[in-house]
């Protein structure tokens, strides 16, 4: 259960790297939001006294919230292997600042207590079983969410932005401002997987926003395809079976195995995973259109 716990949370990042692909940017920084909704659920138990978990995703999202805003105003500028960079760069000044923050537990973090919702604490396999299931909903919902953004106005404009961003520009819409409100989503979407995340493992450390942390949610999103919302979510639940199985067979040289597996990846299904569903759905209106023809 715990693993799932840990796939949902990472999943809801992936599900953030995931929407500005559809406007054909790339976040090597993703992790930056990750560890922001982890650190403010941290500090907030380990300074204010405050463990509901409600409360936590709040502080959590409107850190978020604020971060992304000022610092879209940046981003939204950059396209390509420029964006690319911005957002590792920011994503590691941040992990400079809290390796050397002594007050924060410097490189190894620390502990969070169990949440508790609205007064109720509960504790043991109780206490598991509660979160998971929230965690569950909550992923579903961010998930849903996203699916109707994406179905938007701005999504639609998004994919344009992709397609031909000077065309979206002589069109009279702001293709600036599209890509800051999908940062600010992705962000938001990012820091309650950061929280729940957490939460889960009831540790936070500066490892959340490191590049090979936010590396990680990029090889989800080419792993799974940016087809559908599940797609993330889905894919992060193979990617750490994938991992779990190739640690034990062989311990000393498993992410060769995982590079392997992203090799074959963008040779054979350069659009993902999910490119396997969109193939077969193609396939069935075909194979029904030639049955009468057959028939004759």
């Amino acid at each position: 259960m715990n693993y799932i716990h840990v796939s949902m949370g990472t999943g809801m990042v992936a599900l953030g790297v995931m929407i500005q692909m559809r406007a054909g940017l790339v976040s090597f920084g993703q992790g930056l939001y990750f560890c922001v909704g982890g650190y403010a659920a941290g500090m907030t138990v380990k300074f204010l006294g405050i463990s509901d978990l409600f409360v936590l995703l709040a502080i959590g999202v409107v850190a978020a919230l604020i971060l992304s805003a000022i610092l879209g105003f940046l981003l939204r500028r950059y396209r390509e292997i420029f964006y690319a960079m911005l957002t590792l760069a920011i994503s590691m000044i941040l992990f400079g600042l809290l390796s050397s923050t002594e007050e924060l537990g410097s490189t190894d973090g620390f502990n969070l207590p169990t949440p508790t919702y609205l007064g109720w604490a509960p504790t043991g396999e109780v206490g598991r079983i509660t979160l998971y299931i929230l965690t569950c909903f909550i992923a579903i919902g961010c998930a849903i969410a996203l699916n109707r953004f994406l179905k938007s106005p701005i999504g639609y404009v998004n994919e344009a932005i992709r397609e031909n961003e000077l065309r979206v520009e002589y069109l009279g819409t702001s293709a600036h401002k599209a890509v800051h409100i999908t940062y600010m989503l992705a962000a938001v979407v990012s820091s309650i997987g950061g929280v729940l995340w957490s939460l889960v493992l009831g540790h936070v450390d500066p490892e959340m926003t490191n590049w090979t942390t936010s590396g990680q949610f990029v090889f989800v999103s080419i792993l799974s395809g940016i087809g559908n919302v599940a797609a993330p979510l889905i894919g992060t639940f193979i990617l750490e079976i994938v991992r779990v199985y190739a640690v034990e067979i062989s311990p000393n040289t498993w992410q060769m195995i995982l590079g392997s597996v992203m090799l074959l990846t963008i040779i054979f299904l350069p659009k993902g995973l999910w490119s396997l569903l969109t193939r077969k759905k193609k396939s069935k209106p075909q194979q029904t259109a030639s049955a009468p023809a057959a028939g004759e």
